[in-house]
């Protein structure tokens, strides 16, 4: 079952010493609080932040953000989070040991080949296809 929800987040646009970047956060779930130097990096520092907080709570329902006051720098933007690809993403590891011939062994380490990424995808891609 794939869980995705959509939170609105308040996008605060600063301008100052630091330089120019946005702050997000949620009057949905307080003490979700992330930043971004661009609206793409805080909306996927959004997703993350929202998924870390929701991971393994209830999901407290979505407040109509038309009853926010914001201020003049704010604007409402939208966050899917996927919470079943995001626990995959940030599931534990764990060690497996496998064997390959020499040959690709070393043509793994001529390319520079992230064998563990390789083997994550490929087994993915089976399971999806199983679906």
């Amino acid at each position: 079952m794939q869980t995705k929800l959509v939170y609105p987040i308040i996008a605060q646009e600063n301008d100052d010493a630091d330089g120019h970047y946005f702050v997000g956060f949620t009057p949905n779930l307080p003490g979700v609080v992330t930043h971004g130097g661009t609206l793409v990096d805080l909306v996927i520092n959004a997703e993350d932040a929202i998924a870390t907080m929701l991971d393994g709570e209830s999901y407290p329902a979505v407040q109509d953000p038309r009853k926010w006051t914001l201020q003049a720098n704010e604007s409402i933007i939208y966050v899917t989070v996927d919470i079943t690809a995001w626990q995959r993403r940030n599931a534990r590891k764990v060690r497996r040991t496998i064997a390959v011939p020499q040959y690709l062994s070393e043509m793994v380490d001529q390319r520079k080949i992230d064998v563990s990424r390789l083997t994550i995808e490929a087994l993915e891609d089976v399971f999806r296809a199983d679906r």
